[in-house]
C-alpha cells in the first residue's frame, strides 16, 4: 500500500492558520466559490496560479486556528495533491486525512524547498525528495490505517467500501 505524489511546490511559512487558508468572511459560500479565496490573504493570485497536483511545503504549525474542515477541503478542491510541513495543528492533520488529503510531517522540509521546486514524496516510506536540488529527506511514514483512508479518498469513502452505502 503506497501513495506517491509528485508536484510543483508552493512554499509557505510557519503558523499558516485556517483563517488564512479559508478566510472567515467567505465561509458561508458554497465550496465552488469558497475555493476561489484559498490563501487569498497571503497570495491573492494563488487560486489563479495553482495547478492540480501542486504541493504545499510549509513550516511549523500548519493549519492552526479554528477546527474548520473547510480549510483542508478547499485546498483539496483547488487541486493541492499533498501538504508536507514541519508540523501540523492536530485537528487540521486529522481533518486532512479524514477527507483524503495527504499530509506528512517532515523535519527540515521548509529549508530544503523553494517555490517552484519539484517534490516527490512517498507516504508509505517517508521519502521526500527535492528533484530540483537533488536532495532527499526522511519523514516518518504514515501508518497503514491512514494510508488506507487516503487511498480510499477519505474516511467516508473507506466506510462506504467496507460497509456499503
Amino acid at each position: 500500500m503506497t501513495i506517491k505524489v509528485r508536484g510543483r511546490v508552493w512554499k509557505l511559512g510557519d503558523n499558516i492558520d485556517t483563517d488564512v487558508i479559508t478566510p472567515g468572511k467567505y465561509l458561508s459560500l458554497p465550496m465552488d466559490q469558497l475555493k476561489l479565496h484559498v490563501l487569498e490573504p497571503i497570495n491573492p493570485e494563488f487560486t489563479k496560479l495553482v495547478k492540480p497536483g501542486d504541493v504545499i511545503v510549509a513550516g511549523r504549525n500548519f493549519g492552526c486556528g479554528s477546527s474548520r474542515e473547510q480549510a483542508p477541503r478547499a485546498l483539496k478542491e483547488v487541486g493541492i495533491a499533498a501538504i508536507i510541513a514541519e508540523s501540523f495543528a492536530r485537528i487540521f492533520f486529522r481533518n486532512a486525512i479524514s477527507i483524503g488529503l495527504p499530509v506528512l510531517i517532515c523535519e527540515g522540509v521548509s529549508k530544503a524547498f523553494n517555490d517552484g521546486d519539484i517534490l516527490e514524496a512517498d507516504f508509505s516510506t517517508g521519502d521526500v525528495k527535492n528533484l530540483t536540488k537533488g536532495l532527499t529527506l526522511k519523514a516518518k511514514p504514515l501508518p497503514p490505517m491512514m494510508l488506507e483512508i487516503l487511498l480510499a479518498g477519505g474516511a467516508l469513502e473507506l466506510l462506504k467500501r467496507k460497509f456499503g452505502k
